[in-house]
């Protein structure tokens, strides 16, 4: 078994609670209400800038000029995302302005650039994964399961459900697994529980934006 099929396994629980809560099931029927939405694409665009300074940080770590790379392309996609994020998304959507960074979204992207900058490159590459795969999956469950004709989501359904996302996923994979496969086993543990921690704070995020939790 690959370090990423054992990584698959031990989120499998909180995959199945993401698909289950109300934010996603809502998107995927259309009927999810747009105040909700509106309020997670401003903390998505606030964390994708922070996951693109992440995910060039890694490059800038790796040891491997392939991961280098890899990672460093990575991050630029994740902050051009984000500025295409103020030019359509919120244009379609009535948003004006991103905002602050709300309680989960800050503790996400502080446990990412905390990771990438002081812990080893092999694990802060296993945090940074769940936010390729998982939003994958995601993508491909809506777009498999929904019934909603004239979705005022599809746009963003299309977008994770697409192949050109899904090369970035394969690759984020196969960088990890290549590294687990020269790591030590208490490494890979170490891989696996970052792996599992950012996939927590994925369903945290959603959660989050479905209650519009703010500061007090």
């Amino acid at each position: 078994m690959t370090w990423s099929e054992q990584a698959w396994v031990a989120i499998e629980p909180i995959y199945q609670s993401i698909v289950a809560m109300p934010f996603i099931t809502e998107l995927q029927e259309g009927n999810l209400p747009l105040e909700k939405f509106q309020f997670y694409m401003t903390q998505d665009s606030g964390y994708l800038e922070h996951f693109g300074r992440a995910l060039a940080l890694i490059g800038a770590r790796a040891s491997d000029i392939n991961d280098a790379l890899a990672f460093m392309r990575f991050g630029e996609n994740a902050i051009v995302v984000e500025n295409a994020l103020h030019a359509s998304y919120f244009q379609d959507f009535g948003i004006v302005e991103r905002g602050v960074l709300e309680p989960a979204c800050h503790h996400y992207v502080h446990y990412l650039k905390s990771t990438a900058a002081l812990d080893a490159v092999e694990v802060a590459m296993a945090a940074v994964l769940p936010c390729f795969w998982i939003y994958k999956e995601v993508g491909n469950y809506i777009y498999t399961h929904q019934r909603a004709i004239g979705n005022p989501y599809q746009r963003w359904i299309d977008t994770y459900a697409g192949e050109d996302f899904a090369v970035s996923v394969r690759r984020a994979i196969e960088c990890c697994n290549r590294v687990a496969d020269t790591a030590t086993d208490y490494m890979r543990v170490r891989m696996i529980d970052a792996f599992v921690t950012a996939s927590r704070l994925e369903y945290r995020f959603w959660d989050s934006a479905y209650r519009l939790v703010r500061w007090e």
